[in-house]
């Protein structure tokens, strides 16, 4: 028989329903696999008892002849940063330590609704605060990848990282990620799998950890952009507990898949040609062109002026909000609970918070709380919220002219753990192609497009119109089609 574990979500899914094999048999073979890789540090919880229990579910239907749901069979890794009932949720962080949610957030329930079964929870940056996986209070999770005769770990990217990991590493089919500035298309792009942030409001934020609220957004990662579709056609839809969550019917993204762009205008914004740009990631961009050519569309340039400050703005409105959101977390109630003797109220928030936040977190809100306070919230605040919105205008002008935008994903191939955290502005500039989509709510994609000179994945970028994710899935699917990725990492673990 097939590995079972090679299967993406498509091929498991129609193999359940068609009897070519077990949905048990699958959430086995997942579960054996997973308990051998715990070198990747991928999962901080496993959970192999609901993958049976969801599997044996959809056996039985089967069995009754009954009408399965839409991901009946299929085993997911489920974000650190979903609340799911019942199982520990910590967003990879020690102040969250031993939390269990008495709750189901809304996007996990949702797939749960679908008839998946959750394989275990995933690692993360902490807070989703980090663009490679080494904020995590559990560890770091190691990429799959590695360079030729070179034996560094690589980071994953982030925060997004224990699922860029857990599906390229073949420990699940599909996993879900949330997508801040880049948390999901940047860790896709480093670990030559899909993934795709929908419109702002698409998924419900309900019962997910808060980073960013107006950025934060839940997404697929997959094997490729047919899984996305089918996955984000269960997370998706309108939830009355969350404010921001749209009112839509949610499209059948899957059947309506189309390679032929004949028609369509993709815009190439020139601010994207960035100083120091690596040739590979120009040579890999030019390709993404021609392949778009190729399905028929017509290539125009486009301007996005204010893309140079997309960056900076990105990082005084998202430690903002992270300040604010993360005040919650005092020790009182819930998580950590530090309190030294003879301490007061004062007391127990300061070193709790010392202890339970990292590094990278307490950064942030110490950036946040600075750009919030009285004398600097005009200077920097209002200002960054200013920038933003003439970014989101300019995607709109650049709209005028397109359907799509095609950029590159991130300014490199994936990195050796180390390298950059010394400096966290390196470390940032990693989601310079991503962020200006996050600040504008626009749907956005990354697919892989080929390898490096070290043979490491690189990933190509598109981004969409307001609720135009079939837009976006289908050129995504012209040039995974023409792009012909078929690397996978070999096991070293």
């Amino acid at each position: 028989m097939t590995d079972l574990t090679t299967l993406g979500i498509a091929a498991i899914r129609d193999g359940v329903r068609d009897g070519q094999f077990k949905a048990r048999e699958v959430a086995e073979a997942f579960n054996a696999k997973i308990a051998g890789a715990d070198a990747l540090n991928a999962f901080l919880v496993k959970t192999p008892e609901h993958a049976l229990a969801a599997a044996d579910a959809a056996d039985a239907a089967r069995a009754a002849g009954e009408t399965l749901k839409p991901l009946a069979g299929v085993p997911i890794g489920m974000k650190d940063l979903f609340a799911t009932k019942g199982v520990a949720t910590t967003a990879a962080s020690k102040i969250l330590e031993g939390f269990v949610p008495p709750y189901e957030s809304t996007v996990s329930q949702n797939l749960w609704n679908a008839g998946a079964g959750m394989l275990g929870k995933l690692n993360l940056d902490q807070f989703a605060m980090g663009s490679s996986n080494e904020t995590s209070a559990f560890g770091n999770v190691i990429s799959p990848w590695r360079r030729p005769n070179d034996t560094a770990a690589l980071a994953p990217g982030g925060s997004s990282g224990g699922s860029s990991t857990a599906v390229s590493a073949g420990l699940a089919p599909g996993a879900t990620g949330t997508d801040t500035g880049g948390s999901i298309r940047q860790p896709a792009a480093f670990t030559g799998i899909s993934g795709i942030k929908p419109t702002y409001g698409r998924c419900s934020r309900w019962g997910t950890i808060a980073f960013a609220s107006s950025l934060d957004q839940a997404g697929p990662m997959a094997r490729d952009v047919r899984d996305c579709a089918i996955m984000l056609e269960a997370m998706a839809g309108f939830d009355a507990k969350d404010a921001t969550s749209l009112k839509l019917d949610v499209p059948n993204w899957e059947a309506a898949l189309s390679t032929d762009l004949k028609g369509k205008r993709v815009g190439v914004p020139k601010e994207y040609r960035v100083d120091g740009m690596p040739a590979e990631i120009e040579a890999l961009w030019q390709q993404g062109i021609d392949w778009m050519r190729d399905a028929g569309a017509e290539i125009v340039e486009v301007s996005l002026p204010h893309t140079k400050y997309a960056l900076p703005a990105y990082y005084i409105i998202a430690p903002a909000e992270a300040s604010s959101n993360l005040a919650r977390y005092d020790g009182v109630r819930y998580g950590l609970r530090d309190l030294p003797e003879g301490a007061g109220l004062q007391d127990m928030y300061a070193a709790t918070r010392a202890a339970g936040f990292g590094d990278e977190v307490k950064r942030r809100i110490l950036i946040g709380t600075y750009v919030l306070s009285a004398g600097f919230y005009d200077a920097y605040y209002t200002q960054a919220q200013k920038v933003r919105t003439l970014i989101a205008r300019d995607f709109e002008r650049a709209f005028e002219r397109c359907d799509v935008l095609l950029t590159p994903t991130a300014p490199s191939a994936a990195f050796a753990l180390g390298e950059k955290q010394a400096d966290p502005l390196a470390m940032y500039l990693n989601d310079v192609f991503t962020v200006p989509a996050s600040l504008a709510g626009l749907p956005a994609m990354s697919v892989p497009g080929g390898l490096d000179k070290d043979g490491l994945p690189l990933g190509l970028q598109i981004i969409g119109k307001p609720l135009d994710e079939q837009g976006v899935l289908n050129a995504g699917l012209a040039i995974e089609q023409r792009a012909g990725f078929t690397a996978r990492p070999q096991a070293w673990w």
